[in-house]
């Protein structure tokens, strides 16, 4: 006998953690859907001698999830693969091959990768007797609670092939709108690092050539007028020497350096990223773009699930741990817990003071008609609609704004080269 952990969902779809003994994972997998949990993650625990073997084993466990969870390292299918494998696998199941035969054609044609590797441990396991769900469920950081979630209640409905079908969809739109909202915040950081790029090559190779000419002519930098005293302060403080390296390739190491720690903190702390994305909802200009991004993500998964015959209670549970945004989430437990005590969705929806009131009476009328899934599609097609408008009035604004603050930057750096020849052409005039 081997013992094993295992995180599973109970029939409320909470999520539960504990121990068992048993033969093999599929033996433990088996026992506790006989205790009426649907398993999403079991570990073998590898026996150790004594409490210090114990705590050795548990510190190194520790260790290798930190390195495999490291973030901009770990190995994981993109969200565009993942959408292209589950829409071919939906059309040969459609077509009327059996799962395990399909996922083995999808298999042969994978090119060597992670793909592979995964497509040959859910081969196995389900030849081992797990089912579908079962061997998606062994891999966590490819295939989210939703998605497995919506293949388990297309296995039980016996609607496998229409369940992939909109979980393709799901994939494909989700993946559509963060292309968006992100296209939409990198414009303006692009335009920004290309002209600090122009400004940097004319600040560190150009300007400093010409500053010493006009310091030898007005007798130092006491000499100057004030703005050009500043330039040539700027670059003296870009192109300065530290420990022989420019001060510019430090400043820029040390924002390599600060970016990596942020990642890793964020990654860590929950109240963190809790704290971050509140700021991001606040934020004058591309606030209200995320929020209509947040709110037509949720919408768009919650009524996926409903749709695919996930229970309410569940399907929120899934929707809390896949929104991407801690504020959602934090709303959407208060939302699960009222529902669970006999609530309907739209009124603590409403106390939250997070959801707008149209998608409020949408999910309201939903309830009342039974078409809360219908509804919830509404909703997140038509704020879907408004990301798009608000992407390309975003772009209208910022592209004359940052041509706005170019010039203002170039006109400075032209005044502050021009005004001490102005002033040696008087001395000569005079």
């Amino acid at each position: 006998m081997s013992n094993f952990s295992y995180v599973a969902l109970d029939i409320h779809g909470e999520e539960i953690k504990g121990f068992l003994e048993a033969t093999n994972v599929n033996t433990a997998t088996a026992q506790l859907r006989d205790m009426g949990y649907f398993p999403t993650s079991i570990k073998e625990q590898a026996m150790t001698q004594g409490k210090f073997g114990a705590a050795k084993q548990k510190k190194a466990s520790e260790g290798m999830q930190f390195r495999l969870s490291f973030p901009g390292f770990s190995k994981k299918v993109n969200l565009k693969d993942l959408s292209a494998f589950t829409r071919e696998l939906a059309t040969l199941i459609d077509a009327g091959l059996p799962v395990v035969r399909s996922l083995n054609i999808l298999r042969e044609q994978a090119k060597a990768g992670v793909l592979k590797n995964i497509l040959n441990d859910i081969v196995e396991s389900i030849e081992g007797g797990s089912s579908f769900s079962e061997a998606l469920s062994r891999h966590p950081s490819t295939f989210s609670k939703l998605y497995i979630n919506m293949i388990k209640a297309g296995e039980v409905g016996g609607v496998l092939e229409q369940v992939l079908e909109r979980t393709a969809q799901f994939l494909e739109k989700d993946m559509s709108l963060q292309r968006k909202i992100k296209g939409a915040m990198m414009y303006p950081i692009l335009v920004t690092c290309a002209i600090v790029g122009i400004l940097s090559v004319i600040i560190i190779f150009v300007i400093p050539k010409f500053l010493d000419t006009l310091k030898e002519l007005t007798g130092g930098e006491a000499g100057l007028p004030l703005p050009t005293q500043i330039l040539l302060n700027t670059v003296g403080a870009v192109t300065g020497k530290a420990f022989l390296v420019p001060n510019f390739v430090w400043g820029f190491a040390g924002i390599i350096f600060l970016v990596i720690m942020f990642k890793i903190i964020v990654s860590k702390f929950q109240k963190v990223r809790y704290l971050l994305d509140t700021l991001k909802l606040k934020l004058i200009i591309f606030g209200p773009l995320i929020k209509k991004g947040v709110i037509a993500r949720f919408s768009r998964t919650f009524g996926t699930l409903i749709t695919s015959g996930v229970p309410v209670l569940q399907a929120l549970n899934i929707v809390k741990d896949t929104s991407g945004n801690e504020v959602l989430a934090k709303n959407v437990i208060s939302v699960h817990d009222a529902v669970r005590e006999g609530e309907s969705i739209a009124r603590p929806m409403e106390d939250s003071k997070f959801f707008p009131s149209m998608v409020i009476n949408m999910v309201d009328v939903g309830e009342e008609t039974g078409a809360l899934d219908t509804m919830l599609m509404k909703v997140a097609d038509a704020y879907e609609a408004d990301v798009d408008v608000a992407v390309e009035g975003l772009t209208s604004i910022l592209e004359p704004f940052l041509i706005i603050i170019m010039g203002v930057v170039v006109g400075f750096i032209v005044v502050a080269l021009y005004l001490p020849l102005i002033k040696i052409a008087g001395s000569i005039g005079g």
